[in-house]
């Protein structure tokens, strides 16, 4: 394992890299991918366009292993976490009266998108994940025979909560209720499987724990539910017979790609094969393994400096790659900008300090920001 980190990440020794959970380093061999598909296009143009079409092909096969889709067919490339969204929202048959359930942490992109349908008569509610409840009970207590879709992060962008996705799902399964995950604080950390938490709908892009590029998402749909979307955007892309472009007949691709309206990204999606080449390479159950151990040796180094309060739950079940904490004297503002000047990446997220280290992180790196963190 060591000699793969040491091959493919090569950050300058005069930084602490703890922001996985914004945007993320790209490994050696994306950076080549990426310098490799530019060299083509100075070199040859668009010559290698069916090389091009297969790079495509095994991203998708890559993003249905990586979810445990049934097949490539559910999966979509899309631009971002957001576009995935829209395509839900706008593309479900509302009535008036029909509600959506949610929580009070989400991220911008899984709260904005829904609170639009309001001119549609369609109510959002969201749980409070800060009572005393189960995050899980707090959210079903808001589900009633009007309640449509579920809609929640897999792990909260602020405080790290990892959600019971599984229970969720049975959930939402015995009464009817759709049910969309926002997976970008989860895919690349953790095993994740569509099947077994009964997922409608499931995004994520690729330039967080994934290690890949922004503008690139992964969108699966599952296909009991794929035509009760309507579409919203059209192009040459989305039909079924792409690259027919003489014929005057068209319908909607019966896969997936139905949402992909025009050209896609083969940039990303060079750049994207690659990171998710390295996760499968190291295995994804090592990968989790090795996140979490470094979000327990955070919980520790957190608890035992008395200046330090942990926000992130360190209950097992209930964390993943996302550490959040606060100094008990000191403004998370401040504290930010102090860890900033010392050339530490991290992020500050609803009042608290945001780690996120990946697997290749050094042990030493978390020991050194905590101390930091304390000494403010």
């Amino acid at each position: 394992m060591q000699e793969i980190i040491d091959r493919e990440f090569n950050l300058n020794d005069d930084i602490i890299y703890l922001n996985h959970a914004a945007v993320s380093p790209w490994p050696a061999r994306t950076v080549k991918a990426v310098k490799k598909f530019a060299d083509e296009n100075m070199h040859r143009g668009s010559l290698n366009y069916p090389h091009w079409l297969e790079k495509e092909a095994n991203l998708r096969r890559q993003a249905r292993k990586l979810i445990n889709a049934h097949s490539v067919d559910d999966i979509a490339l899309l631009k971002n976490t957001s576009e995935a969204l829209s395509v839900v929202a706008y593309g479900l048959e509302w009535k008036t009266g029909d509600n959506i359930v949610s929580s009070n942490m989400e991220f911008p992109s899984n709260r904005i998108v829904w609170e639009s349908l309001s001119e549609k008569g369609i109510e959002f509610r969201e749980a409070d994940f800060n009572g005393s409840g189960s995050p899980e009970d707090s959210l079903f207590s808001l589900a009633d025979s009007s309640t449509r879709l579920l809609t929640i992060s897999s792990v909260q962008f602020s405080t790290g909560l990892l959600s019971d996705l599984k229970l969720i799902g049975e959930f939402c399964r015995e009464r009817g209720i759709l049910f969309c995950i926002d997976a970008i604080q989860s895919l690349g950390i953790k095993g994740f499987d569509v099947n077994e938490i009964h997922a409608d709908f499931v995004m994520a892009d690729g330039h967080k724990w994934m290690l890949g590029p922004e503008g690139l998402a992964i969108f699966y749909c599952n296909p009991d539910v794929r035509d009760t979307l309507n579409l919203n955007q059209y192009g040459w892309h989305m039909v079924e017979a792409a690259g027919n472009f003489e014929s005057r007949e068209w319908t909607p691709a019966l896969s997936a790609r139905r949402f992909e309206c025009g050209s896609p990204n083969m940039l990303g999606i060079h750049a994207l094969d690659a990171s998710l080449s390295l996760l499968f390479e190291m295995g994804i159950e090592n990968v989790e393994k090795e996140i979490l151990k470094r979000s327990e040796y955070l919980f520790k180094k957190i608890e035992s400096k008395p200046e330090l309060e942990l926000v992130t739950s360190p209950e097992p079940g209930r964390y993943a790659g996302i550490v959040s904490f606060r100094h008990q004297s000191r403004a998370s503002n401040i504290v930010f900008k102090h860890l900033t000047e010392k050339n530490v990446f991290c992020s500050l997220r609803n009042d608290a300090i945001r780690l996120s280290p990946h697997f290749y992180t050094p042990l030493e790196h978390l020991e050194m920001v905590i101390d930091i963190a304390a000494k403010t």
